[in-house]
């Protein structure tokens, strides 16, 4: 056996994250993902450049052969990036001295104008981008599943639990619905979340100082779109007005960062945003989010397939819930670890909620760094969570007749609500309130072990002339109390419907 001085990481491949190792996502957020990325924005950068005129068009051809995560060693890349705090700083030395044999000039347009939290939080959301693509999808998947079950069980009756307990009668669509009205809200706030992830382009101290810089050295005296003299004595608002014609004209920083971020398909920004966090705090809250929506599902599916309720059961896989002691288990795994998933979701996010009230100065010292592990865990396990989620609600078995059975536990004392609205008011003999106080006995009463049932105290307390046998059964049928059942899954499905099918 290997001691630990002779063990190497190659690479974290999920072997205590059950829970989306092996997921697409996994592989979209993996240490040569995230490498990959980085080389991405600085390409995109240098491909920006030459569209401008800072740099001759031929040398981009160079920089892309050089920009592939193939060509490095992310071991060595992490190992040498302790001496500067982060690895674009080796990444980018490696990335030059590949170029630089061929053309110093295009080693030298790398990186130019841009500072290293640039490129790392670009780099971030652009994987974050790249990943969520597949959560959305498997959210979009689960979506259409569970609004085909909310359809299909709009009548299949069951007992609604609250704190535990029986309450009163409802459908298994309904909650089906309620399911899907929680996935289709996560996903669409992902989706928001994930089209306004912005690039993060301010140069040193988020001045743009350089590229300011870089803009001036382009521009020659002779060639200089400064504003005509009479410009200088026309009204603020004309002046602006001229100004931002100009920078636009000009193709200065601004335009500049505009096309980059067009490139890369991020979003535009307002400014800079490298001590204001709520860019990953948002996203952070999305994915967090999807985990709960997720997790509910997996709470509900682990309690109803459990054997003395049986009301659903997972999907049958002849490799997927075995025990190693115990060959009659068909254990709930896709649950499990779709839970476990959620529960770990609340401590990566607030570690990055830490992290933003944590930030100072123009660059945070450590509470930025400790961002992208949580933020990268978080997109793993709504990764993982949804992937399962989608093979869940496509293939869960609803169990109809334990639903009825089950349904049946609580005799008339489901539809006591109903009882005490209708039929109090039958016995109040003038008092008010008289009723409810009698109908409250009456359902203490058939709760006793052994005491007569709630409907023979009913047919003893209220006249037939009152309320017929006929009256009695109908009141207390179940599938007459189910409230606003049909509308309210109606208007969960019209509401997501067009989401899941984008």
């Amino acid at each position: 056996m290997a001691d630990a001085g002779q063990l190497h990481d190659g690479g974290d491949f999920g072997l205590l994250s059950p829970a989306w190792a092996g997921t697409q996502v996994a592989a979209l957020t993996g240490d040569q993902a995230f490498l990959q990325a980085m080389l991405d924005v600085e390409l995109a950068w240098v491909r920006i450049q030459a569209r401008v005129g800072l740099v001759p068009a031929a040398l981009v051809e160079m920089v892309a052969r050089a920009a592939l995560a193939g060509n490095y060693d992310a071991a060595s890349l992490a190992e040498r990036a302790q001496q500067g705090g982060n690895p674009l700083i080796p990444l980018l030395a490696d990335l030059r001295a590949a170029v630089a044999g061929e053309s110093p000039e295009a080693a030298a347009a790398i990186h130019r104008g841009a500072t290293s939290q640039d490129i790392v939080d670009t780099a971030l959301l652009l994987m974050s981008q790249r990943a969520i693509a597949v959560i959305e999808t498997d959210l979009r998947n689960a979506a259409r599943a569970l609004a085909r079950m909310a359809s299909e069980h709009r009548r299949t009756l069951m007992a609604a639990r609250t704190l535990t307990q029986h309450s009163l009668p409802s459908t298994f669509g309904l909650k089906a619905a309620q399911w899907l009205a929680a996935v289709g809200e996560s996903g669409e706030k992902l989706d928001d979340v994930t089209a306004a992830l912005p690039l993060q382009w301010g140069g040193a101290a988020g001045t743009m100082a350089a590229l300011t810089a870089l803009a001036d050295q382009r521009t020659a005296p002779a060639d200089s779109c400064a504003a005509p003299a009479d410009a200088q004595a026309a009204p603020a608002d004309t002046r602006a007005a001229l100004a931002d014609k100009q920078e636009r004209v000009d193709g200065g920083p601004l335009t500049w960062t505009s096309a980059l971020a067009a490139e890369l398909g991020l979003a535009d920004p307002l400014a800079p945003w490298q001590t204001n966090r709520l860019p990953v705090t948002a996203l952070g809250h999305a994915l967090s989010d999807v985990l709960a929506a997720a997790g509910k599902i997996a709470n509900d599916v682990l309690l109803l397939s459990r054997p003395e309720i049986a009301e659903v059961s997972e999907p049958l896989s002849a490799s997927r819930g075995v025990s190693s002691a115990m060959p009659q288990k068909q254990n709930p795994v896709l649950s499990v670890l779709i839970r476990s998933a959620a529960l770990a979701a609340p401590g990566h996010l607030a570690q990055l909620q830490a992290a933003a009230g944590a930030a100072i100065d123009e660059r945070p010292d450590g509470s930025w760094h400790v961002e992208w592990q949580a933020l990268r865990q978080l997109l793993r396990l709504a990764g993982g969570a949804a992937a399962k989620l989608a093979e869940l609600a496509d293939g869960l078995r609803i169990h109809t007749a334990a639903l009825g059975t089950n349904l049946l536990l609580g005799g008339e004392l489901l539809l006591s609500e109903r009882i005490m609205l209708q039929v109090a008011p039958l016995l109040d003999d003038g008092t008010a309130g008289a009723g409810r106080k009698r109908i409250q006995a009456m359902v203490s009463s058939a709760l006793a072990d052994g005491a007569p049932a709630l409907i023979d105290l009913l047919r003893d307390a209220v006249p037939r002339d009152v309320l017929s046998d006929q009256d009695l059964a109908a009141l207390l049928d179940p599938s007459g109390y189910l409230g606003q059942n049909d509308t309210l899954i109606d208007r969960i499905d019209r509401r997501y419907s067009k989401w899941a099918q984008a």
